[in-house]
C-alpha cells in the first residue's frame, strides 16, 4: 500500500490548476482543447508528472500533445512563478489515454451482445431485532 505524502498532495492539487490555467494561455495554434487530469509528485517533489487529456481527431490530439510538450519549459515557468517550492520539479508531460481506453472498452462490450448498463439486483437491507439490543 502507498504511502500517503500529504506535501506532495497540497503539490499536486496546486499545480494540476497551474498548470491547467497555464495550458489554456498557450498561444500555440497546434495546442486544442486539453485538460490536466492528474498530476503526480515523486516523493521528493523533484519530477511532476503531468497527465494531459486532448480532445478531437487522432491528428489534432497528437498535434495538441507535441505542442504542450514543447511548452514545457514555459509550463515549468510558470509553475515556479505561482508555486512556491526550494527546489522547481522537472516536468513531464504524460498523454492521458483513460477516456479513448473506455470508449475502446465499450465499444467491445457492445461488439460482444453485452447489455449497456448491467441490471444491479440489490437485496434490501432489513435489521434484525437482535441487532437494537447491544
Amino acid at each position: 500500500m502507498p504511502k500517503n505524502y500529504p506535501r506532495a498532495n497540497r503539490v499536486e492539487k496546486l499545480a494540476q490548476m497551474v498548470l491547467g490555467e497555464a495550458i489554456l494561455d498557450l498561444k500555440d495554434p497546434r495546442v486544442g482543447f486539453a485538460t490536466v487530469t492528474t498530476v503526480r509528485m515523486s516523493r521528493d517533489l523533484r519530477v511532476a508528472e503531468v497527465f494531459v487529456s486532448a480532445m478531437g481527431s487522432e491528428e489534432e490530439q497528437s498535434q495538441t500533445i507535441a505542442a504542450i510538450k514543447h511548452a514545457t519549459p514555459h509550463l515549468r515557468s510558470v509553475l515556479g512563478q505561482q508555486v512556491r517550492m526550494r527546489r522547481l520539479p522537472e516536468v513531464k508531460i504524460v498523454e492521458d489515454l483513460t477516456a479513448q481506453t473506455v470508449a475502446r472498452m465499450e465499444e467491445l462490450l457492445r461488439a460482444s451482445g453485452a447489455p449497456k448498463e448491467p441490471e444491479a439486483e440489490a437485496e434490501e437491507y432489513e435489521p434484525d431485532d437482535e441487532d437494537d439490543e447491544h
